[in-house]
């Protein structure tokens, strides 16, 4: 039986079209140099921003973890109304680095802006508590073919001497102003910015304490 290109649903022909714009075929080699993204500058917080915790001055910020997908430069895109469970790749743009080194130091430079003193695992001194954070999506998501997210969702922790203070999920869906890799990063830089507030939102209800004091 002969299948013509007349009997494939129209909606499945303008969603494969769709996915070569963005991601372009997989098995040609191209020439183009690609496009270089990160979360771009960090400018100052908006006055009346939280400031840090008078409760916890000091934090270790560790490098943030997640799965194997943000082990690498390469940026994804997921077409939700189509087919949830590909992640696809744009065919020339990538991060400028680890992905999961660049969400570290942003949330560093977000909880540093506050007044807060950032230290590195290196660092690390008695008492001073640790953030570690777990990333499960960076994702520019479309829901639709012209209409897109930057998708962010994490865990984050606080652990003081070896003792979790508490837990938190965060998530952030921030609209992209366009349907490509641009678009994109920029929503995912804002959904990341706003979750970094959210979690030094969070840090100032954490009741951290100084370890007991030692005597000679």
């Amino acid at each position: 039986m002969r299948i013509t290109v007349t009997m494939i649903a129209p909606r499945l022909l303008s969603t494969l079209a769709f996915a070569l714009i963005l991601g372009g075929c997989a098995s040609s080699k191209s020439s183009t140099p690609s496009t270089v993204f990160d979360f771009g500058p960090a400018l100052p917080a908006a006055q009346g921003a939280a400031a840090a915790p008078a409760s916890m001055p000091a934090i270790v910020v560790m490098d943030a973890t997640g799965a194997a997908i943000l082990d690498n430069e390469r940026m994804y895109y997921r077409l939700n109304y189509a087919d949830a469970l590909q992640a696809r790749t744009y065919a020339n743009s990538r991060w400028s680095g680890n992905p999961l080194a660049l969400v570290t130091q942003r949330v560093k430079t977000r909880l540093a802006q506050s007044g807060m003193k950032v230290l590195s695992a290196t660092d690390a001194s008695t008492g001073v508590p640790i953030l570690r954070i777990e990333v499960d999506e960076l994702m520019h998501s479309f829901s639709g073919a012209a209409q897109s997210e930057g998708q962010l969702a994490l865990r984050a922790s606080v652990f003081n001497e070896h003792r979790l203070v508490d837990q938190r999920s965060f998530s952030r869906t921030t609209p992209a102003a366009s349907a490509d890799a641009a678009g994109g990063a920029r929503a995912l830089a804002q959904s990341l910015d706003a979750t970094s507030a959210d979690i030094l939102a969070w840090l100032a209800t954490l009741p951290v304490t100084s370890p007991p004091t030692v005597s000679k």
